[in-house]
């Protein structure tokens, strides 16, 4: 009876655990500013609830739980398969929208580029990435005859999936070509924005400076 009861304690100990577990990873997700991240913990804790539900025998729960993990995934799936409509807006270095855009959003532009300090040059090349239209990125380059030095590739929270990188600097590549760009450079000073740059196939040199050498691509409009 005594071993019969300690396994009981441990069963119970276990599938709290469990249920601690899933609502911890509901909690977490909830945090997440991605949309992405949030739907795939969310769907994670909803289904070790539903394991949880099983275990104690509560089946309204795992129910719940179950219906919960199928939206995430139907969600996930449309997010994946979602066909955005790209474009690029190019503005001049004095835009008035331009300085409204810069600080409006300069706290969160210095989370990624802690020294950003613009001054406007006629020879800048300033465009806004748009997606369905809607303002989502910006980059600035300033020229130097044949190099690119990118000032700011900056990407608001909900569009940070890496689709406004490729759609400047490859998809377009042909397009800073024609203004006689053949190679961009750019400095990291986060560590997340390291890890951007390289996905996007910049390469660190030995000053600690990433280069990356355009292909010549389709020009989108």
């Amino acid at each position: 009876m005594r071993i019969y009861t300690d396994e009981l304690m441990t069963a119970q100990i276990l599938f709290e655990f469990i249920g601690y577990a899933a609502s911890i990873l509901i909690a977490i997700s909830l945090m997440m500013k991605s949309l992405i991240r949030l739907r795939v913990l969310n769907g994670i804790g909803a289904l070790v609830f539903v394991v949880y539900g099983i275990l104690i025998k509560a089946y309204p729960v795992a129910v719940l739980n179950g219906l919960i993990v199928v939206i995430d995934i139907y969600y996930l799936v449309n997010m994946m398969h979602r066909k955005d409509y790209f474009s690029l807006m190019e503005v001049t270095p004095n835009s008035r929208y331009l300085q409204f855009f810069l600080n409006f959003h300069l706290e969160d532009i210095r989370n990624f580029f802690p020294s950003f300090s613009y001054q406007p040059c006629a020879a800048d090349l300033i465009f806004f990435v748009l997606r369905d239209t809607i303002p989502a990125g910006l980059v600035i380059i300033q020229q130097d005859e044949q190099t690119g030095k990118v000032l700011l590739d900056y990407a608001l929270n909900d569009y940070r999936d890496f689709k406004i990188g490729a759609f400047i600097f490859d998809d377009n590549a042909d397009l800073l070509q024609q203004r006689g760009i053949d190679r961009l450079t750019a400095k990291a000073e986060v560590p997340f924005h390291a890890k951007y740059l390289r996905r996007m196939g910049f390469v660190p040199d030995q000053n600690g400076d990433y280069q990356k050498e355009l292909l010549s691509h389709f020009i989108q409009d």
